[in-house]
């Protein structure tokens, strides 16, 4: 049943602990049946209810499933996503504010910074063997966490935020190891974190970011990884100032151990500074994405760290793509090097839009949060027909479900294609779904 893998221990966390090797050797295989637990307690010659409370524990922390009378085996991992698939259809004639995108008029023409691109390659083309970072890319993006506060360390380029996270996660981490998420959060990376084989552990958050308390329980409970995101949160537009990240640092500085990870997509977009919370845990990873600002499709992110993180995952890419296109690379230096998008612009007319709804809600009485970037969060008793009620309306809204594991019910709007126009039906329309509900208090 199992090969020539030999789970081995006398105690429940040695047997639990020696099936988490073997998934995480790969020698237990996704899918793998595992012994009944009588016979496995009578080849190790311990109590079955020990190797029933290994079991257990294993099941709690998502490693292993039970499937009734076949008994029970290694976890499979998702090969997709679940929440995805939670959006909704836009019918002709409704208004799309579900998708999240950003606003296009808001974002730079990219031909100059192609051309560009092209011309460096002319001169020199990329090829096997070269450094996978391109100098110009290199030096701007350290100068801009420099600015920001970030410490010291090297810089990597990845294929987006989601990418830079998946592989800063996997370098460190094992299936079955708990990482602590922002509940509301980013519906990929509550989707990420199973699909690694990883435990989702859900922190609470406020308009100021992940409630202290809630993170310090999560790691005191064993989480081994935190991912904070610090402007733009999203759903919720939380953004962390200066006192939550003085109070996070403190309780990151009680749990040196634990992987940090920053995502800072919110880069560009937003006129909030930055309050890194990097260097407060050995090990630490800081994110920037490009897609908010200057557009999805370019797919390029980058990724500062501390030393032993970028080498595993420098070393890691290196044996998958390899690296991030040097033409991608040149294209968004050439867009930071020449101004090409004005932070504070953008920020304004996000904000504009945004403080506008969230005005016209609160004089319907309609709780409502979007501190930073360009969506605003409702939360409503019943997010189902909220939805449904908003659609028959012509207003297509993302359903909270995408984004919760054990936070309140809640509705996303995502305000980049709003008019001034567009304000007052909308608050209406959202008032006349949701009813008056009470602000929310994440915690």
């Amino acid at each position: 049943m199992l090969g020539e893998y030999r789970i081995e221990g006398r105690r429940a966390s040695e047997i639990a602990a020696s099936v988490e090797r073997g998934v995480g050797s790969g020698d237990l295989a996704p899918g793998q049946s595992l012994p009944p637990i009588r016979e496995l307690a009578e080849v190790l010659g311990v109590n079955p209810n020990t190797v029933a409370a290994a079991y257990r524990t294993l099941r709690e922390r998502g490693v292993i499933e039970t499937a009734g009378r076949r008994g029970s085996r290694v976890r499979p991992r998702p090969a997709s996503t679940a929440r995805g698939s939670l959006r909704v259809e836009v019918p002709p004639g409704a208004r799309d504010l579900g998708s999240g995108n950003p606003d296009p008029a808001l974002l730079p023409a990219l031909d100059e910074a192609f051309a560009a691109a092209t011309r460096a390659y002319a001169r020199e083309p990329g090829m096997y063997g070269q450094p996978p970072l391109v100098p110009e890319f290199a030096d701007l993006a350290r100068a801009a966490l420099d600015a920001d506060g970030v410490p010291a360390g090297p810089v990597l380029a990845t294929s987006g935020s989601l990418d830079a996270i998946e592989r800063v996660l996997t370098a460190h981490l094992r299936p079955g190891d708990a990482v602590a998420v922002e509940d509301p959060g980013w519906g990929s990376m509550l989707d990420l974190v199973p699909a690694l084989g990883l435990r989702p552990v859900p922190v609470a958050l406020d308009d100021d970011g992940p409630l202290p308390s809630a993170v310090e329980r999560a790691l005191d409970a064993g989480a081994r990884a935190l991912v904070v995101t610090d402007r733009a949160q999203n759903p919720t537009g939380a953004a962390v100032g200066a006192r939550r990240a003085a109070e996070l640092r403190d309780v990151l500085a009680r749990h040196r151990d634990v992987l940090l990870v920053e995502d800072d997509h919110g880069h560009g977009i937003v006129d909030l500074p930055l309050h890194p919370l990097a260097g407060a845990t050995d090990r630490w990873a800081f994110v920037r994405s490009v897609a908010k600002a200057y557009g999805p499709d370019l797919r390029v992110a980058l990724l500062a760290g501390d030393p032993v993180t970028t080498d595993r995952v420098s070393g890691r890419q290196g044996l998958g793509p390899g690296w991030v296109s040097g033409l991608l690379q040149r294209a968004v230096a050439h867009l930071w090097r020449t101004g090409a998008v004005d932070p504070g612009g953008v920020a304004r007319s996000y904000g504009k839009r945004r403080d506008a709804l969230l005005r016209a809600l609160a004089e319907r009485g309609v709780g409502a949060h979007g501190r930073s970037g360009m969506n605003v969060w409702v939360p409503v008793e019943d997010e189902t027909g909220a939805v449904a009620r908003l659609l028959h309306a012509g207003w297509v809204v993302a359903p909270g479900a995408r984004f919760r594991m054990a936070a309140p019910q809640g509705i996303r709007l995502t305000v980049s294609p709003l008019t001034d126009a567009d304000v007052a039906p909308l608050a209406d329309a959202v008032a006349a779904a949701t009813g008056p509900v009470a602000p929310l208090n994440y915690g």
